[in-house]
């Protein structure tokens, strides 16, 4: 009885429905409960016995971590206080002051990379190369080693219309300046251009460039297609006449922007397949309302380029809509299905689905695959420009030079960007050879991408539906990550 009370108070805990006999497929419902029985029996014996008392729920989240682990690198439980910080990510907004924020790699000061124009930091005098003294009377130089982004976060945003008080040390000033800033809610942009211009807005035009457009994807979030869509529409406007869309460092996100997303640039066919374990297979496909066609287009990948990534630009490649330069792709071909436990307190994202490019060609990189093998998106042939990690980092501070809202003050980097170059001279080369008639497409932000996608159902009828990998390729510049507070 008592055991028996356990295992009912551990599925409450969890949030976790008890499983019809023809949910558990393999095993009988017998088997079912008899390994339930082991686990609560081991999790009894724990807390009963072991040396020292435990913390029940710690015992029971390592559990769930050990779980999903043995499945793949991409299914994962989010706990309670990480469920906040995941769901403002997909969400792209949070209530803070507006900056993007870096840790010096040499003297671990926390450096306002640039303000979000129009936020609270912006209009209070924040500006590119302020170092962040205090937050809240807290000395950021007391912030733990390797945890300063993390404590900033922590203290910077909070609720919107409650202020926040930071001491701000001006470049070049003498002395320090505190100001109150009163925290507002601030949205991410997923979508950046080539360089601001002297408004403070994103030029999707690229400088010193003959009509080239520039569209910087950096990962698919809520927003993400309207963004994209914004960003072309100005470029229509201004008259583009080739396109490079980046998706290098791109780790992925919902699995609706991808497909949205993808569906601006092909009239027809497929865009991407989905199968899961207990459903059909699933194709999405395009729609030829409000397709921007009419000029050539690069899509730039490497190898940091990931799920959401891979489908947009498998799907380019296979329609041959767009050249494909840089690196081979990650290799990530998995769906997760965010499902809510605990009544939303906490939540599983569980790999539920596989996802194949139009050709049928295989996107996941197995654990044992090689060089050799079928994953991840190809450059065109001629297409392949390779980075090391000493480029990588160049490139990131050159883009970071752009990025930087400077009243019209030119960028100062001079780093070549061998990828884009190359994306460039075929462009040139297209435009050059032939002027193709631009067709005006219709607009397709009325049309929204949940509402058009033909045979787009999902494996999993409820929860949210993403293809990130989850990279954590900062680590290839260590000190080098930046924070949006």
């Amino acid at each position: 009885m008592l055991r028996r009370g356990w295992f009912l108070a551990l599925v409450m805990f969890l949030g976790f429905a008890l499983p019809a006999p023809q949910q558990v497929q393999a095993a009988s419902e017998d088997e079912y409960f008899e390994l339930m029985k082991l686990f609560v029996d081991s999790f009894e014996q724990i807390d009963r016995n072991f040396v020292e008392k435990v913390d029940r729920r710690e015992l029971v989240e390592a559990a769930m971590r050990g779980m999903v682990m043995k499945l793949d690198p991409y299914s994962s439980y989010i706990e309670p206080t990480e469920l906040k910080q995941f769901n403002e990510t997909v969400e792209q907004e949070f209530g803070g002051i507006g900056i993007q924020v870096t840790i010096e790699p040499k003297t671990r000061q926390l450096m306002v990379m640039t303000p979000i124009p129009g936020t609270p930091a912006y209009k209070a005098g924040i500006r590119a190369g302020d170092h962040i003294i205090e937050i809240d009377d807290k000395p950021t130089a007391d912030f733990v080693a390797g945890r300063e982004m993390d404590t900033a976060v922590k203290l910077m945003r909070g609720k919107p219309g409650v202020s926040v008080k930071v001491k701000i040390q001006h470049a070049g000033a003498t002395d320090p300046e505190t100001l109150d800033i009163v925290r507002a809610v601030i949205k991410t942009p997923t979508v950046l251009g080539d360089h601001y211009d002297s408004m403070g807005n994103w030029s999707f035009m690229m400088e010193g460039e003959d009509k080239i457009g520039y569209i910087r994807l950096t990962s698919f979030g809520r927003n993400s297609t309207e963004e994209v869509h914004d960003a072309l529409e100005a470029l229509k406007k201004e008259g583009m006449k080739g396109l490079i869309l980046d998706l290098r460092f791109n780790p992925g996100g919902l699995l609706t922007a991808a497909t949205a997303i993808s569906d601006f640039f092909v009239e027809s066919g497929v865009i991407v397949s989905t199968k899961g374990r207990n459903t059909e297979e699933q194709v999405v496909k395009a729609k030829r309302a409000g397709t921007y066609s009419g000029f050539p287009m690069v899509v730039l990948v490497n190898r940091f380029s990931a799920s959401a990534s891979e489908i947009v630009s498998a799907c380019l490649q296979d329609h041959k809509r767009a050249i494909i330069v840089g690196e081979r792709t990650w290799g990530k071909g998995s769906v997760q299905n965010v499902i809510e436990l605990e009544g939303g307190k906490s939540a599983l994202k569980l790999t539920t689905a596989s996802y194949h490019r139009p050709s049928g060609k295989n996107i996941h990189r197995l654990p044992k695959a090689t060089e050799k093998d079928e994953w991840g998106v190809m450059p065109d042939e001629g297409f392949e420009v390779k980075m090391s990690t000493e480029e990588i980092g160049k490139l990131f501070d050159a883009r970071r030079e752009r990025e930087v809202v400077r009243n019209g003050e030119a960028p100062k980097s001079t780093f070549v960007d061998t990828q884009l170059n190359k994306g460039l001279g075929w462009l040139k080369e297209q435009l050059a050879e032939k002027k193709p008639e631009e067709k005006k497409p219709e607009d397709k932000k009325e049309d929204k991408p949940e509402e058009k996608k033909e045979g787009a159902a999902l494996p999993v009828s409820s929860g949210r539906f993403f293809v990130d990998a989850l990279l954590e390729w900062f680590a290839v510049q260590p000190g080098r990550a930046i924070r949006t507070l």
